[in-house]
């Protein structure tokens, strides 16, 4: 897991090389940031140690993003994957990569009941809710005052809601609700606003854009949860949304993205910016259909035109965030050979760079 050693020979060469190594993409062509930024807007790809193994990528990241996001390293479990560990490295050198190309950095995500390590669930499941209590405060504080004044934003809470879990309000289970009850959302933003009180505060969630059950759930409990931080006197700067679109749901929930879109504009009317966190768009059931390559990339463009089409009409969006950015990298890659991403295997731009660009390009200006 340390990777400190490799990044003082290899992989700090490999942002020595970042002026001298092209990507595959055609020079000429106007990059995903510089549409974004055009526009008052702000695109960006979460980002891992890849950048630090394959240096046309990093050279990638350079020319298309204009925003980071930490993809693991800032995350509970890599910290603290034991309870006598705190583990800096990851997110130390993410913001190294991010400074080094001159882009802002996000953190992601501060507190989510769902990437809690087996010695923490030991203390609930023991009913030591005070110390679980007493961690959740300390990690907090700590964390954040790491990065105090060195960071874009935090996802200060990720997905509090997962219908799922068969809690009262559609809530995620997990230790930080089992300790502090709904109440845990709140004491994490008043905790983070403490300890730095600069850094733009959000709140994320998945699921948003379905329009199923599961989605009503969610965009029910979501707006609920922003109107209650926000009445309480909460720094609330932004909600993320994070977009992770499927071929399947085609079949069982079809998306409705000008709906989805009203939901967007009703977030934006309650006073909080949004931003899309983590898009990407996966070709899996097409792959099950028998489709090939070319037919699956014109599916995906046409959701990354359709969906930020309108998504991009609503003023309160000013951030779009890929997750990752070549499909080699995707953490969709580990159930299928799926084309998600705006760049294929080669760093070579599809149609779905095309797409998200022509969609950038179109937004209105902020």
């Amino acid at each position: 897991m340390l990777r400190r050693a490799f990044l003082k020979g290899a992989g700090a060469a490999a942002l020595g090389l970042l002026t001298g190594c092209r990507a595959a993409e055609a020079p000429a062509e106007e990059t995903l940031a510089d549409v974004a930024r055009s526009r008052g807007l702000r695109y960006g790809a979460s980002v891992a140690y890849e950048v630090y193994d394959d240096p046309a990528y990093a050279e990638l990241y350079r020319r298309q993003v204009g925003i980071l996001t930490t993809d693991w390293a800032l995350k509970f479990d890599a910290i603290r994957p034991d309870r006598a560990t705190w583990w800096f490295d990851g997110g130390d050198d993410m913001l190294a990569f991010a400074r080094g190309i001159g882009a802002p950095l996000r953190g992601h995500a501060l507190v989510w009941n769902e990437n809690a390590p087996g010695w923490l669930w030991a203390l609930v499941e023991a009913g030591e809710l005070a110390e679980v209590r007493r961690v959740f405060d300390e990690h907090v504080e700590r964390v954040v005052d790491r990065y105090r004044g060195r960071l874009h934003s935090w996802d200060v809470v990720n997905e509090p809601f997962w219908p799922g879990h068969g809690l009262p309000g559609g809530w995620r289970d997990g230790p930080w609700y089992r300790a502090y009850g709904e109440g845990y959302v709140r004491r994490a933003f008043e905790l983070a606003r403490r300890h730095d009180p600069e850094v733009r505060l959000v709140l994320n969630e998945a699921h948003t854009e379905r329009m199923d059950d599961v989605g009503e759930a969610v965009r029910r409990g979501l707006v609920g949860l922003v109107r209650e931080l926000l009445d309480a006197g909460v720094d609330l700067y932004a909600v993320g949304l994070q977009g992770h679109l499927y071929a399947y749901f085609e079949e069982t929930t079809a998306y409705d993205y000008p709906r989805f879109a009203a939901f967007v504009h009703e977030l934006g009317e309650l006073g909080v910016r949004v931003f899309i966190t983590e898009l990407d768009v996966s070709d899996e059931w097409l792959i099950r259909q028998g489709k090939g390559a070319a037919e699956r990339d014109a599916w995906v463009a046409e959701q990354y035109r359709s969906f930020l089409g309108e998504v991009l009409q609503v003023p309160a969006v000013e951030v779009v965030i890929t997750w990752q950015l070549a499909d080699k990298y995707s953490w969709l890659r580990a159930w299928a050979p799926v084309r998600p991403l705006p760049f294929d295997d080669a760093l070579r731009p599809k149609p779905a760079f095309h797409a998200l660009r022509e969609a950038l390009a179109t937004a209105p200006a902020r």
